[in-house]
């Protein structure tokens, strides 16, 4: 298994919808990241800050799949892509150094 990264951010119209109409979406996002984790994927998720930890740079998910291609069609299946919320990329990441997790 291989370890792969999905960087993403709102696209302008996510950003210009009300909170009311984004958290549906989010809520299943966050649904769905606890179900796979559930299922046994091992995958870190969270979202980013700025210095004074407001929220809307986006977010990050760390994860394992068997390969580029299987990354990339679990990462489809996310609800805030689904919904075309988020602008994202995913690349495979090579750890080098550092200790403990992943």
């Amino acid at each position: 298994m291989a370890w792969f990264v999905k960087i993403e951010t709102f696209t302008a119209v996510a950003a210009s919808l009300p909170v009311e109409q984004r958290r549906p979406i989010l809520e299943a996002h966050r649904r769905w990241v606890e179900d796979e984790a559930a299922a046994g994927r091992r995958l870190r998720s969270g979202y980013l800050v700025d210095g004074d930890q407001q929220p809307g740079g986006g977010g990050l998910l760390i994860f394992e799949a068997s390969s580029y291609i299987d990354a990339l069609a679990w990462v489809e299946d996310d609800p805030m892509i689904r919904a075309g919320l988020v602008d994202w990329q995913v690349q495979e990441w090579i750890p080098v150094s550092g200790g403990g997790w992943p």
